[in-house]
């Protein structure tokens, strides 16, 4: 009880700060709305300690560098629309107080009994109030999207680089920042950009070739093809489908455990030899909680089907066809040509190397490299159907589950589509990287966008073009 009437005060504390900047949103006072105000809280004082503290009370997954990443990039939030609530779950529109003062959409998950610890958090670039979009002609966004490039970069809030295309034909394209601080060696078109979790969408396309091909049905359960998988439930109850939609219950990667063994899980195979004992942490199929460790078990379900290893079957399957001769997962140890330094913001304001939060190489959740130029290639020889035919296309692509307001978890795709309008695709964010890819299956229009910055640097660049680029 101590522990829930402190949440309850520093809730409180919120929704008067809140209200003093405006936003004039009464959240409610529920497991899920308490942790989100005292999240706020946290975010706000931009102070590590104290952010640190909150982790260890209430998000023992979370990561302070991140957290304070989030808050040196976007200045903190105000809530201006409550848009989902209920005990265990909430949604909110807030508004960036930092110079850009761009939408995001927070959702929050936290557990179901007590201490009703915070299960997953996700910030994401949001359309505002149709009030407040702004309008503009196709020439007059290019326009504002350099100079906001050029203005972030001089104040070093964008590092990395940019690609908007239509209907094959490119718009914009733009290199800023150091790819290499100590080197000076600066960004370029060719750069190569860690990616986050945007590695998910090429592990949903090589699993959904292997469904075209019939070797992979969606509604069979994992143990169907990992046959020796540890934990009886997950092997009998979590299905392909769940898999790709993050609704099988299998939980994160990161946390002590990854921090413990980073350096040691070196194939898909040792993720699952670390956490493969783990049971659903609930009804596989009930509810859309983030897994990246769900990500983890489709790759490894991709090496039993392909008889390749993860790496090998998306060289070959998605990298090679699509064009991408830029693109990999190789281990940070090796030396790869163009490969930019990643940079996390220290307390005080400066940057320093995120070398020592890095995997040992990235995996089908995520962590490889790429470059605008190839994501760009990756989306059009999807919309190609080079990849996967026309109807395995849609079906990878078309939202299937709400994964928080107006959006849909598809198929390792995020599909933001409505009447019309809007983007599928996916974005990447750890310490020190950030990246989106955004395609505009009704307009034509695609952008990439690569930062080796604290996210949501890439993302507010792609929201920017998002508000303002013609529907």
């Amino acid at each position: 009880m101590l522990r829930m009437k402190k949440l309850v005060v520093v809730g409180t504390l919120a929704v008067l700060c809140a209200m003093v900047l405006g936003a004039q949103v009464q959240v409610p006072d529920t497991p899920a709305g308490r942790q989100f105000l005292a999240w706020q809280h946290a975010q706000d004082s931009g102070d590590r300690a104290t952010i640190q503290q909150f982790i260890e009370k209430n998000m023992p997954w979370g990561r302070v560098d991140q957290e304070l990443a989030i808050h040196n990039q976007t200045g903190g939030f105000d809530v201006k629309k409550l848009e989902e609530s209920t005990d265990s779950h909430i949604v909110v529109l807030a508004q960036e107080r930092g110079s850009g003062q761009g939408f995001v959409r927070i959702t929050m998950n936290v557990a179901a009994a007590e201490p009703y610890q915070i299960a997953g958090i996700r910030v994401q670039q949001a359309q505002p109030p149709a009030e407040l979009a702004p309008k503009m002609s196709e020439a007059e966004v290019i326009a504002a999207l350099r100079a906001k490039l050029e203005k972030d970069a001089a104040e070093d809030r964008f590092a990395g680089a940019v690609l908007v295309t239509k209907n094959g034909k490119v718009l914009f394209s733009g290199a800023y920042g150091l790819a290499d601080r100590e080197k000076k060696i600066p960004n370029k078109l060719e750069t190569r950009f860690r990616i986050g979790s945007m590695n998910k969408m090429f592990t949903a396309v090589s699993v959904m070739q292997l469904v075209q091909a019939g070797r992979v049905k969606l509604t069979d359960p994992l143990g169907k093809y990992i046959s020796d998988y540890p934990n009886h439930d997950v092997a009998t109850k979590v299905t392909i489908h769940q898999l790709l939609t993050h609704t099988g219950g299998t939980g994160d990667i990161f946390g002590p455990d990854f921090s413990a063994h980073r350096l040691e899980l070196k194939t898909l195979n040792d993720y699952v030899a670390l956490y493969g004992n783990r049971a659903p942490a609930f009804e596989p199929g009930s509810r859309w909680v983030y897994s990246n460790y769900g990500m983890i078990l489709a790759g490894v379900v991709v090496e039993w089907v392909s008889k390749q290893s993860y790496y090998d079957y998306v060289a070959e399957h998605v990298y090679k066809p699509a064009g991408m001769m830029l693109t990999g997962s190789e281990p940070e140890s090796e030396a790869v040509k163009d490969r930019s330094v990643g940079y996390l913001r220290q307390q005080g304001g400066g940057w320093t190397p995120n070398t020592n939060t890095l995997p040992y190489r990235g995996t089908s959740a995520g962590g490889g490299y790429s470059t605008v130029g190839d994501l760009v290639k990756f989306a059009d020889a999807l919309m190609a159907h080079k990849l996967l035919n026309a109807e395995n296309t849609e079906l990878l692509i078309t939202g299937k589950v709400d994964s928080g307001g107006d959006r849909k978890y598809a198929y390792g795709f995020e599909d933001g589509r409505k009447n019309g309008a809007g983007a599928v695709g996916h974005g990447g964010g750890a310490p020190g990287m950030n990246g989106d890819l955004r395609i505009y299956t009704g307009s034509g229009y695609v952008v990439a966008v690569l930062a080796n910055l604290d996210p949501p640097a890439a993302q507010q660049v792609s929201g920017f073009l998002e508000l303002r680029l013609p529907k």
